[in-house]
C-alpha cells in the first residue's frame, strides 16, 4: 500500500526526531532542507514541515541568515522540565488509567527482558532506543490523549541529555537502575496497579535528573 502524505510526514517527523535524540543530529548542528530532502528522497516541503513541527517542539530553532539548528537546552530549563515530567508521571496513573491486562503485562515483560538482555551487555545506543520505547508504552497506560501528548514533548525535549551526559556516568550502573524500573513497573502491573506503576517511574525520573545534574556539575568543574 503506498504510503500517503501524512502517514509520510509522521515516519519523517518520527526518524528525524529520533536523530536528535540519539545525538546523530547533535546540539549545534546545522540542519540542511536540501540535504535531508535528499537523503530521505522527498521534495523540501514535507521537510521544511516537519522542520516547523520539530521547532514548536523545542527541539530545532530557525536563526534567521544562520538556518535551522538543532537546539542545545540549558541546565534552568532542564531542571524545570524534568520537574514537570514527574509531575505528569504521577498522573499517567490518576488520569483515565487503562484497565491492564494480558497484553499489558505481556509487554512489560518483554522490556523487562530487553532490560536483563541490556544489563548484560550495556550499550548506550540500544538503552537510548529501549528506553523511547518503555516510554510510549508507559504512555499507552493512560487514556487521556492530551496528557500523552504534553508528556511527549516534554520527554523528547530531555531525551537527548542522557546521551550527552554518558561519559560521566557509568553506564552499567545506569543500566542496572533501568532494570530495576522495569522490574518493580512489572510487579506494579502484574498486581493491576497503574497508579503504583505511575509512582514508580515518577521516582526514577527523580532520581535519574539528580545524577544527571550531579554529573554535569563533575563535568564542568572537570573543564
Amino acid at each position: 500500500m503506498a504510503e500517503d502524505a501524512r502517514d509520510r510526514l509522521a515516519r519523517l517527523h518520527g526518524e528525524m526526531r529520533e536523530r536528535i535524540c540519539l545525538m546523530d543530529w547533535a546540539p549545534g548542528t546545522r540542519l540542511s532542507e536540501e540535504g535531508i530532502a535528499a537523503e530521505y528522497g522527498v521534495s523540501r516541503t514535507p521537510i521544511r514541515r516537519v522542520l516547523a513541527r520539530l521547532e514548536d517542539e523545542g527541539l530545532v530553532q530557525s536563526l534567521h541568515g544562520i538556518g535551522t539548528m538543532v537546539t542545545d537546552p540549558g541546565a534552568e530549563e532542564l531542571a524545570q522540565t524534568y520537574a514537570l515530567r514527574e509531575e505528569l508521571a504521577e498522573l499517567v496513573g490518576r488520569l483515565s488509567p487503562v484497565e491492564v491486562g494480558a497484553a499489558q503485562r505481556a509487554e512489560m515483560a518483554g522490556f523487562r527482558a530487553q532490560g536483563e538482555a541490556l544489563a548484560q551487555a550495556p550499550e548506550a545506543r540500544s538503552f537510548a532506543r529501549l528506553n523511547m520505547a518503555y516510554f510510549a508504552f508507559g504512555l499507552s497506560l493512560t487514556g487521556n490523549a492530551v496528557l500523552r501528548e504534553v508528556a511527549e514533548r516534554l520527554y523528547y525535549r530531555t531525551a537527548r541529555v542522557w546521551l550527552r551526559q554518558i561519559a560521566a556516568l557509568d553506564l552499567a550502573e545506569e543500566c542496572a537502575v533501568f532494570l530495576a524500573e522495569l522490574r518493580e513497573t512489572e510487579r506494579a502491573l502484574s498486581a493491576g496497579d497503574a497508579m503504583a506503576a505511575a509512582l514508580v517511574r515518577r521516582a526514577h525520573i527523580s532520581m535519574s535528573v539528580r545524577r544527571l545534574m550531579a554529573a554535569g556539575a563533575a563535568g564542568r568543574a572537570v573543564d
